[in-house]
């Protein structure tokens, strides 16, 4: 498996669950939750690595959405 910048800017949740070491039923859970943000293309779900880089504290560039003012 590559590393999350070698992925390519949209994610599926399989990957995503691969990346996040946990289930793909877990994985799917999550995102069902809103707990891993996604978007729906058609009938596929698909994980945006920003996102997904901002949720994990790796993109420090980006302003945290979750942030209470």
């Amino acid at each position: 498996m590559s590393a999350l910048a070698d992925m390519p800017a949209v994610l599926t949740v399989e990957e995503t669950a691969r990346l996040l070491r946990c289930g793909r039923s877990a994985a799917y859970a999550a995102v069902k939750a809103g707990e891993i943000p996604s978007i729906k293309v058609g009938r596929s779900i698909r994980v945006p690595k920003h996102r997904l880089e901002q949720m994990l504290g790796l993109n420090d560039d980006a302003p945290d959405l979750d942030a209470r003012d």
